[in-house]
């Protein structure tokens, strides 16, 4: 996974960046603060400008966001329940906790999905909520981006500072990524292993 991240931006430069958010957004276990922490690095060694790099992975979240989005209005808020009686324990959730998501985005649709831009996993997973109470495409796509954009400058900015101050410090990206990889999937596995469904209601 971290040969790939490294090869497809030393290959493809903005496009592979734009690619990489795109599928980080698709795929949440590929951490966006080790592609941008990358992208940073490259900007400080003088491989790439900032805000080129910004806006192509700006660009490449948001599109990445709108294919969960989609998805949601596709399948809907009704025809998720049985979905969630049948996987709950592999999403690690209950109906109940769908039942006050969606109330939350009726009430708070926006915001949510601006605030969400700065959480792991839920930046991305936020896009499905958002689909399924079928919030304002164009509002979804400019709280997206503004949100994104605020993430990717300051993560863009960070690696940028180390590759100013450490001409090696790329090689270090990969143990980086795997730690950041390893901890999302030893979170998914705990909330599996632990997770209780509540007792139904009838």
């Amino acid at each position: 996974m971290t040969d790939f991240i490294l090869d497809l931006v030393q290959s493809w430069g903005y496009f592979g960046i734009a690619v990489l958010m795109f599928l980080e957004n698709v795929f949440p276990p590929i951490p966006s603060e080790v592609i941008m922490g990358l992208g940073g690095v490259m900007v400080g060694q003088g491989r790439f400008d900032y805000w080129t790099l910004v806006a192509v992975a700006v660009a490449g979240t948001t599109l990445g966001n709108y294919v969960w989005y989609a998805i949601g209005r596709w399948v809907g808020y009704e025809r998720l329940k049985p979905l969630i009686d049948r996987y709950g324990r592999w999403l690690t959730l209950d109906w109940d906790e769908v039942e006050k998501l969606h109330d939350w985005f009726i009430r708070y649709g926006s915001g949510i999905v601006f605030v969400c831009r700065f959480l792991p996993i839920a930046r991305t997973m936020v896009s499905l909520p958002a689909g399924m109470v079928r919030m304002n495409q164009l509002k979804f796509l400019i709280w997206t981006a503004a949100g994104s954009t605020i993430w990717i400058a300051a993560l863009a900015g960070a690696g940028s500072w180390f590759g100013k101050q450490f001409a090696e410090v790329d090689r270090f990206i990969g143990p980086l990524a795997l730690l950041a990889i390893g901890s999302l999937i030893a979170l998914y596995i705990y909330r599996v292993v632990t997770w209780k469904p509540k007792p139904r209601s009838d």
